[in-house]
């Protein structure tokens, strides 16, 4: 139960990175904003649209996202406005963008902030970047990273490891639901076919283009009637947007494999569509790749998969391996070994429908539900502002 108003401090709370947005990085700062306003008398300054996936009695202040200097801008003034009427006593940065914004803010309140990493924000390749925001995120009093690989990347990056707190993103825990997975497969027309699966916003990480390319055929040559099942777009709000349409790579290579009758393309749904989809595919495909100036920094879609009971293949790269557990929620697999990532697909084809024999992907998941991430996120702040739990 949350704290009464009137013993309760302020915190304010800067991101650009928040539903209506899509993507990992909003859910989890939306579940931040969530967590502190159980104990912290909230205000949040995001993007625009973000007042109605926020608690109730936050003090929000929206601004545009895009273009990106407009809400830096716009985000400074909205942020020292905050501090200065609010006497906040806790700053947090929803990313490491939102670094220098929490850092003028916390100056003006003469607050405590802390920044949350999720593996990109640490090694962006822009020089300017790397020269002006590094140096904000050093001073954090407190780093939180979503992975045992992000936190390597910012204490190479110069942060003091005695700063940085690992805190793996969550997952929300669904009930069970033994209809679902018929109605998803009657709904798309999928029949008994063999269904792999696929996430997300597109980007050139994710690396589906290339798993159709070199793995998708193999696939195919063991289960012909298997399909790739699509659910994204662009990543079109993204700081730095690809060159071009990734959706568009994804689908010329498919058609340059022949594998185009293989590959279906949904567009983003609702959370009851995508638990259903969860449910309805028999393998979670996730070729991530590693590419210079990018990173995978967790991997929230495998344990959101894992709550469903679909087991995952991945590359091993970047954090993807704190969210994988061998043998119990999927497989990792040795990066670009495509032919041992489209066997250890077949292999849980095979042993469909539903859960591909991992019999501990409930189980695994349970450690990363919200609450526990909720829980710590708690503890760390009170931890950092000198009250008690």
């Amino acid at each position: 139960m949350p704290e009464l108003a009137r013993d309760r401090p302020r915190a304010l709370l800067v991101t650009r990175n928040l539903p209506p947005m899509r993507g990992g990085m909003e859910r989890l700062v939306q579940r931040i904003a969530f967590s502190a306003s159980e104990s912290f008398d909230l205000a949040v300054v995001g993007p625009t649209g973000c007042s109605a996936h926020l608690p109730p009695e936050a003090c929000v202040t929206e601004v545009r996202h895009r273009p990106l200097r407009r809400f830096l801008l716009a985000g400074v003034i909205a942020s020292w406005r905050q501090a200065s009427r609010r006497n906040v006593g806790l700053v947090i940065a929803g990313s490491g963008l939102a670094a220098p914004i929490a850092w003028l803010a916390a100056r003006r309140s003469r607050a405590r902030w802390v920044v949350y990493l999720h593996g990109l924000d640490i090694i962006a390749p822009s020089l300017v970047y790397q020269r002006c925001w590094l140096p904000f995120i050093r001073r954090a009093d407190l780093v939180l990273v979503n992975s045992g690989n992000t936190r390597r990347l910012a204490i190479e990056s110069g942060v003091p490891p005695s700063a940085i707190e690992v805190l793996h993103p969550g997952t929300q825990l669904p009930g069970p639901d033994p209809a679902a997975r018929g109605a998803f497969r009657e709904g798309y027309d999928l029949g008994a076919r063999p269904v792999m699966l696929s996430v997300g916003r597109f980007t050139p990480r994710k690396g589906l283009a290339e798993f159709i390319r070199h793995a998708l055929p193999l696939v195919l040559s063991r289960h012909p009637d298997a399909i790739l099942l699509v659910i994204g777009s662009d990543a079109v709000d993204a700081v730095r947007p690809a060159a071009g349409s990734e959706q568009a790579r994804i689908l010329e290579a498919a058609a340059e494999a022949g594998v185009s009758g293989a590959v279906r393309m949904l567009p983003p749904c609702d959370d009851h569509a995508l638990s259903a989809a969860y449910r309805a595919a028999d393998a979670y495909v996730f070729p991530v790749l590693d590419l210079p100036g990018d990173v995978e920094g967790f991997g929230m879609v495998a344990i959101e998969a894992a709550a469903h009971g679909l087991p995952t293949v991945a590359f091993k790269v970047g954090g993807v391996p704190d969210a994988i557990v061998e043998g119990g929620t999927g497989h990792l697999v040795e990066p670009g070994d495509y032919a041992r990532f489209a066997e250890r697909t077949s292999a849980l084809l095979q042993a469909a429908p539903g859960g591909g024999g991992m019999r501990d992907c409930l189980g695994v998941a349970e450690r990363f539900g919200w609450h526990h991430f909720e829980g710590r996120l708690r503890q760390l702040l009170h931890r950092l502002t000198g009250r008690t739990p």
